[in-house]
């Protein structure tokens, strides 16, 4: 018999199955934000309109893009085994990068928001065969009642961040009691690990970060051409899934290495595409010229920064450019992931707030990899010394490679881990055919 629920979660999943009648509003709000999906603003109800296929349905669920992509290779290596996916994440962004870079038998659904009710219809209507909880969002009536119908639960690519890590000990009944209905915790680090295991998870096994396992984001072979014949005899420096606060560093950037990079193009993509006509606005307010992808707009010879706000082409921007910056770094986001920019042969440059990817930075920064830069003069330096040594960026390269092979491995050590689960879904499978 499982453990009685602390106080916190019996608190939560009352007041959560209270606020149902309250889901209109809510929806409607998010709807006006452009944060939900009109066509499908069922799903957060728990109610689809797809069927489930037949036989064992493995089910995924991440947050956001990251957690979405991260699983990406993984999804492929459970479809070479016959197995059925459903994927579910929260935003609309992530239900896009679904659409175009997952094959269409993988089933995307919005999770349901967590109520009680919404969860059990949600879990009716799927009854997955196993689940696959990606990094560390964890909804507690989700996890409660995938437990209670004894699903098989693995949270996989495990983080726990710097700062969620003292927030959860102040509750560390509720988090143990969350953490503990999973059969095993599989970590991104050491140091992950012995948080997981701190805050009350069982079985956890590091197993590395699937994020350095990700295939090379591809890119459309004529928007290529097209893009590389518009800027081509300029030097090129791509920023990277930016945040709030560091695209004005980036254009007082840009405004002094143009005057030692004669024909400099700054591309600038932000993290969330619907800030562009903002960014825009600001790039003109400083007295240069932007360009907008979102307005099918290509840089010409007088635009200074080119602003990719559009969905699913980072491929592009990565194969346009050998300087990369890592955007969510100069501001205390965390930093965002740089092993797509180095498998594309990008030298990185990043700011120092990278928590998010503590390990990685801190093994391509020791190898001469990547290049940190805390203000922006130190930017305006590690920019300008690539701009203008191309063997530097050789040199980056090179180190940046042998570290991604070394930190590699991760996709092959999950799936040793689940090789229990997976077992027992091929003997099913097995069952039912014969």
């Amino acid at each position: 018999m499982a453990d009685p629920l602390p106080m916190t979660l019996r608190v939560y999943r009352r007041l959560s199955a209270a606020m149902v009648p309250l889901s209109p509003a809510l929806i409607n709000r998010r709807l006006k934000l452009g944060k939900e999906d009109p066509a499908r603003v069922g799903e957060r109800r728990g109610v689809s309109a797809d069927v489930r296929p037949a036989g064992p349905l493995v089910w995924i669920h991440g947050a956001s893009v990251g957690e979405v992509l991260a699983a990406a290779a993984l999804i492929e290596k459970l479809r070479a085994l016959n197995l059925r996916i459903l994927l579910t994440s929260g935003t609309v962004t992530s239900a896009a990068i679904v659409a175009k870079r997952f094959p269409a038998d993988v089933i995307h659904q919005y999770v349901p928001y967590d109520s009680p009710r919404y969860v059990a219809r949600f879990l009716d209507h799927w009854r997955p065969s196993l689940a696959l909880f990606i990094e560390s969002d964890l909804w507690p009536n989700l996890i409660l009642s995938s437990a209670a119908r004894r699903l098989p639960m693995v949270l996989i690519n495990g983080r726990m961040s710097h700062r969620s890590f003292p927030r959860w000990r102040r509750v560390s009944g509720t988090i143990s009691a969350l953490l503990g209905r999973f059969d095993v915790c599989l970590a991104q680090s050491q140091l992950d690990g012995e948080r997981f295991a701190a805050l009350g998870s069982r079985n956890v096994t590091v197993t590395g970060n699937l994020k350095l396992d990700v295939p090379a984001p591809p890119a459309d072979t004529g928007k290529l051409e097209r893009l590389m014949s518009m800027t081509r005899g300029r030097p090129i420096v791509v920023a990277a899934s930016t945040h709030p606060g560091e695209e004005e560093i980036l254009v007082e950037t840009h405004k002094t290495l143009a005057g030692f990079f004669p024909g400099l193009l700054t591309v600038i993509v932000p993290r969330h595409a619907d800030r562009g006509a903002a960014i825009a606005g600001m790039i003109t307010a400083a007295g240069l010229k932007p360009a907008l992808r979102s307005r099918e707009e290509l840089p010409t010879a007088s635009t200074d920064i080119y602003v990719g706000d559009t969905m699913g082409e980072m491929g592009l921007f990565y194969r346009l450019a050998p300087i990369v910056f890592m955007g969510g770094s100069l501001v205390e986001h965390g930093g965002q992931n740089p092993i797509e920019a180095v498998k594309l042969g990008a030298s990185v440059v990043h700011g120092p707030h990278v928590f998010n990817f503590t390990d990685v930075y801190e093994a391509l920064d020791s190898a001469g990899g990547a290049r940190r830069a805390d203000t922006k003069e130190a930017l305006i330096k590690q920019l300008g010394q690539l701009l203008a040594d191309p063997k530097a960026r050789d040199a980056a390269l090179v180190a940046s490679d042998a570290v991604v092979a070394q930190l590699g491995g991760a996709l092959e050590r999950t799936l040793a881990a689940l090789e229990p689960y997976l077992l027992q879904l091929r003997l099913e499978m097995g069952a039912a055919n014969a």
